[in-house]
């Protein structure tokens, strides 16, 4: 059994058992590799982001979260490949990191000789990347951190603290209840919130933001429909999940 295999069989053993666990013995003897073979495995297998944990003690082991593990995907070769090229182009928009952890997951949960075929047809194909136009370059000013801080505050419901700087080149500073994340035209992001300093639906472009931390306070529920309305520029297509 190669190692693709054996980490497909890996998780489909404990997902069989569980909530029970499999000692790194008992693996190792199942699958007739070494102790270490096996806690290498388990650990590639949690960095991809399948749900292993430890049970400590005598009885301890291995053991998956059924309710977070994915069955097996029937996705085919050239639909994992699709699902890649189309992750690819988040880069490092916001999300992006999202989407490199969700690729990881469909090629694990695939079985392991159709996810050796997706690998293997993905390896043939490429994308080229435009030239960089430096008079179009973004760079926003708080990097990964601005998005990252966004996406919490979105999933979270919490009030963002901004430091914001306008267009005149005015730093203020504001609270702000988070509405939508929106792509514009031109590869800019701008989160579109209630501002408490204006005490309205302001937009604020990504790249102006010089730092948002994330509050403990919640938001009060708005209409989402509130902050999509007259806002220039932007692209109208809702992402949809079905």
């Amino acid at each position: 059994m190669n190692r693709t295999d054996r980490l497909y069989a890996l998780v489909e053993d404990l997902r069989a058992i569980a909530p029970r666990c499999r000692s790194a013995r008992e693996l190792a003897e199942r699958f007739e590799v070494s102790v270490r073979t096996i806690e290498r495995d388990i650990t590639a297998l949690q960095e991809s982001g399948v749900p292993i944990y430890a049970e400590p003690g005598r009885k301890g082991g291995y053991a998956i979260d059924k309710k977070m593990s994915l069955p097996p995907l029937n996705f085919t070769p050239a639909e994992a490949v699709a699902i890649a090229v189309a992750l690819s182009q988040a880069g490092d928009q916001p999300f992006g990191r999202q989407a490199r952890s969700a690729l990881r997951k469909v090629v694990a949960a695939m079985p392991g000789p159709e996810g050796e075929l997706a690998r293997e047809l993905a390896r043939r194909v490429q994308l080229m990347s435009p030239e960089p136009d430096p008079s179009r370059e973004i760079l926003p000013l708080g990097g990964e951190g601005i998005s990252r801080a966004i996406e919490e505050a979105l999933l979270r419901r919490r009030v963002l603290s901004l430091d914001y700087v306008d267009a005149k080149g005015v730093l203020t500073t504001r609270d702000v209840e988070p509405g939508v994340f929106l792509g514009g035209r031109g590869g800019f992001w701008y989160l579109v919130a209630w501002c408490r300093l204006r005490d309205d639906v302001r937009v604020f472009r990504l790249d102006r933001i010089a730092s948002a931390t994330v509050t403990n306070e919640r938001c009060p529920d708005r209409p989402l429909e509130g902050f999509a309305t007259d806002v220039p520029e932007m692209v109208v297509r809702g992402t949809v999940l079905d």
